[in-house]
């Protein structure tokens, strides 16, 4: 039975606290803002599934069933988590279109978001669903979009193309976080971890022709790199597009 969304249902709730948030704070000095920077602070130090509504409370000093009066559950709170995430990829630095050229730009934008996913790992734990345009991930959007206007694309090809570099990085950033992890937890380096699979997968494979397999897998000799992996492939696309303008 495919696992039930964690995503919000009540999306009318959503977005008024998302655009109209209460700036009231209850006698304890809590606002939803800093509900909603707890519980990125718990996710970033311990992942998604360390946010609970139990935990956000502790840490901001009020009651579990207190919380709820901010925010109508966790799923709405991890909405709120993702709409602040998005709001940092530019805080304190450039935009993308002072980069000089449309490519520039879009290489910026990937590094930019490849950046803030290695400081918020658990964004890419976040099931995919309907965007939930909030002020941090519209204005992300706008930021990101500029550097296409006016370079020979219609506004289809220009949001595939932003969508297709953010998916590339988004994926790239989970693999990433994804192999950090496993590294912690086997403590093993990639050579260590291999020298002990090594023959028990020579044992099971023996018999088994897989030449071109068998020479790469030796020229990589890792468990991958996302980052090279990306910068190869963000090239090649981008080389593409290029050559249709």
């Amino acid at each position: 039975m495919p696992r039930k969304s964690t995503r919000p249902a009540d999306t009318v709730r959503l977005l008024e606290l998302l655009w109209t948030p209460s700036e009231a704070v209850g006698r304890s000095g809590v606002s939803l803002e800093a509900v909603t920077e707890a519980a990125v602070t718990v996710a970033d130090a311990d992942g998604l599934e360390a946010v609970t509504m139990r935990r956000v409370a502790q840490e901001v000093g009020i009651g579990a069933m207190s919380l709820y009066t901010y925010v109508p559950g966790r799923p709405e709170l991890v909405e709120l988590m993702l709409d602040s995430a998005a709001s940092r990829v530019y805080a304190d630095r450039p935009l993308p279109a002072d980069q000089g050229g449309w490519r520039a730009g879009i290489e910026y934008v990937v590094w930019s978001n490849w950046d803030n996913l290695r400081e918020h790992p658990w964004v890419t734990d976040v099931p995919p669903g309907r965007p939930l345009l909030g002020p941090g991930v519209s204005i992300k959007f706008e930021h990101e979009i500029q550097p296409l206007d006016g370079i020979g694309l219609d506004d289809h090809a220009m949001n595939h193309l932003l969508t297709t570099v953010l998916s590339m990085t988004s994926e790239a950033a989970r693999w990433q976080a994804g192999l950090d992890r496993i590294r912690d937890e086997t403590e093993l380096t990639d050579e260590e971890w291999w020298r002990t699979a090594e023959p028990v997968l020579t044992r099971a494979m023996e018999g088994l022709h897989l030449p071109i397999a068998a020479r790469v897998g030796e020229t990589v000799a890792s468990a991958g790199e996302p980052e090279a992996s990306l910068r190869y492939g963000l090239g090649h696309l981008l080389d593409g597009v290029a050559a249709t303008l």
